[in-house]
């Protein structure tokens, strides 16, 4: 099974800016006042189900890119074919939740140009909350056997937290993606995440794109904000 080389040509690409927000409304002012500043966007449950799955295909008539964060997971044959509908929008990447029946089938359904990225272990997870689940490993050993399973199938990447990225990468070698959410600027609170680092140590630690939400949305700056980000990273 192959996988596209990954390749980020503009620096701005690493950061993904999560339209966290009520509604469509508030992320065009949001996307208005971020300028020129972000062009890679991540749409989630919230905004998914409020009209942003229209606002993506918009967003990438206009040149941007868009990460579709809606975490599948199903049957097989929902899964491929409702990831087949997603590669119809446009957008760059689409998260399912790294179970080897969800991943093969995402991977069918995927076309030429969506990437597929396998969710390891929820940020918001720490062993605790993993072994209420019902999980018999430790968070650090859950995302390993979930990252090389993954490979194995083919996944184009995968979405873990900046701490367990130098090991996940080892894993999957250098041409798979890894993107991180929890990623919080210096000085930033950490809210409901509980692995977390900082735009520059993840891009040390080797991770190609960073997610951040509120640090950027709830500024009364976002513009400077993502371009404190970028820069950091660069």
């Amino acid at each position: 099974m192959t996988v596209t080389p990954k390749t980020v040509t503009d620096p701005r690409d690493r950061l993904i800016v999560a339209l966290d927000v009520p509604g469509v409304p508030d992320a065009e002012a949001l996307i208005d006042r971020l300028g020129d500043a972000a062009t890679f966007y991540k749409i989630g449950y919230r905004l998914a189900y409020a009209g942003g799955l229209a606002l993506a295909e918009r967003l990438v008539a206009r040149g941007n890119k868009v990460f579709l964060d809606l975490k599948l997971h199903d049957i097989g044959n929902t899964i491929e074919e409702g990831v087949r509908a997603v590669s119809g929008l446009g957008a760059t990447f689409l998260t399912v939740h790294a179970y080897p029946q969800t991943m093969r089938a995402a991977v069918k359904g995927r076309g030429e140009s969506l990437k597929i990225l396998a969710v390891t272990v929820l940020t918001s997870y720490d062993d605790a909350d993993a072994a209420e689940a019902g999980y018999a490993l430790p968070v650090a050993e859950l995302v390993a056997q979930r990252a090389a399973q993954a490979a194995a199938i083919g996944i184009d990447g995968l979405v873990c937290s900046a701490a367990e990225a130098a090991g996940v990468r080892a894993i999957v070698g250098p041409d798979r993606l890894i993107v991180t959410p929890g990623i919080r600027p210096a000085g930033a609170a950490a809210g409901d995440q509980k692995r977390v680092m900082t735009p520059g140590d993840a891009r040390r630690a080797g991770i190609d794109h960073v997610v951040v939400g509120r640090p950027i949305t709830g500024a009364a700056d976002p513009r400077a904000v993502a371009q404190a980000i970028v820069a950091e990273m660069a």
